[in-house]
């Protein structure tokens, strides 16, 4: 079972995440939605397709664009989509 926790919170906990670059992507169904808040902030990878970033908000405090999806990714990276990862000081364990 592979856990996320930020600010002594899990926010994302599934036995069933996919591994890509050392990153555990998360399904989404699998993440506290409560925790997500929706960001603007975008960027390129020329393998994956262009990311999409979520801040997450816990207990008061913030971490801006510390979670990323990939919304529509490229061919070789379609076992992602529908997925979350997180960095930015979010514990990931497995």
């Amino acid at each position: 079972m592979a856990t996320a926790r930020w600010n002594d919170k899990i926010i994302a906990s599934s036995d069933d995440t996919v591994v890509v670059e050392g990153n555990h992507y998360f399904p989404l169904e699998s993440v506290d939605a409560s925790a997500l808040k929706p960001s603007d902030h975008t960027s390129f990878c020329p393998w994956k397709g262009t990311a999409n970033y979520y801040s997450l908000q816990v207990d008061g405090s913030e971490n801006a664009n510390a979670a990323w999806y990939y919304a529509e990714p490229k061919e070789a990276a379609a076992q992602i989509k529908g997925r979350v990862a997180f960095w930015k000081g979010v514990e990931v364990t497995a």
